[in-house]
């Protein structure tokens, strides 16, 4: 299976993109009113550390920091010792992004989810976590990445929002910082593939904003990619 085809059957739509570029929580199907700022369900502990270090590759996973989620937000259960910092996100409630990110991340990502998860452990709707964020982005008590960088999702137990708002699996991406970049900066014409997304072997999300990223499907995680000949 070449690389282009692996995307275009892999790659979930916009929505979940919105959400994780912005750190937006939508009003999704199923999301709206009383249950949009419902608590995830905690996990048990060494279930969720597994769960977020398996977004890793296997040469950061050891000494990445670790995240778990409690009721009053999450707390660090492991220090970093190579600028990497793992941790299940939930953009909603029920969903769940394991991931893994540079010290970049951490410094300009990390910091959203965890105001995010103690908004919603505080009762406050996702209206107001929305007005929280665009404010705290605005006065830059919360920032965007200023550097290229990288935020592993190598998990295969992925779990997120497609373009309906359903909870969806979705294989393991890589994805790039990259701010204000846009799809024709990468020579893509416009044109969206069958999932909605712009059609490519790789794409941008957020494209033109601060927090624009550049996505990298990798399919499954022992999967090599197939690149085209190269002209002798």
């Amino acid at each position: 299976m070449t690389f282009q085809r692996r995307r275009s059957i892999s790659c979930r739509g916009p929505l979940f993109w919105l959400i994780l570029t912005a750190g937006l929580i939508p009003n999704a199907s199923g999301q709206s009113g009383a249950g949009a700022n419902r608590q995830p369900i905690l996990m048990d502990r060494q279930k969720e550390i597994a769960l977020a270090l398996s977004a890793c590759p296997a040469s950061v996973a050891d000494k990445a920091a670790v995240y778990v989620l409690e009721r009053t937000g999450y707390i660090k259960v492991r220090e970093s010792h190579n600028g990497f910092t793992a941790i299940v996100q939930h953009a909603l409630p029920n969903s769940q992004d394991p991931q893994c990110m540079d010290a970049e991340g951490a410094r300009t990502f990390l910091p959203r989810y965890l105001k995010m998860a103690e908004w919603r452990a505080q009762g406050k709707s996702a209206a107001e976590i929305r007005a929280l964020v665009a404010e705290a982005l605005a006065t830059g008590s919360l920032q965007s990445p200023t550097k290229p960088g990288i935020d592993y999702m190598l998990s295969t137990q992925n779990l997120t929002p497609n373009a309906k708002g359903e909870i969806v699996p979705f294989p393991p991406h890589v994805m790039f910082y990259a701010p204000y970049k846009t799809n024709a900066d990468l020579g893509l014409s416009g044109a969206l593939g069958p999932d909605g997304n712009p059609d490519g072997p790789v794409f941008v999300a957020g494209e033109g904003t601060p927090y624009a990223l550049i996505i990298v499907p990798v399919g499954d995680r022992g999967a090599s990619h197939t690149h085209p000949k190269q002209p002798e």
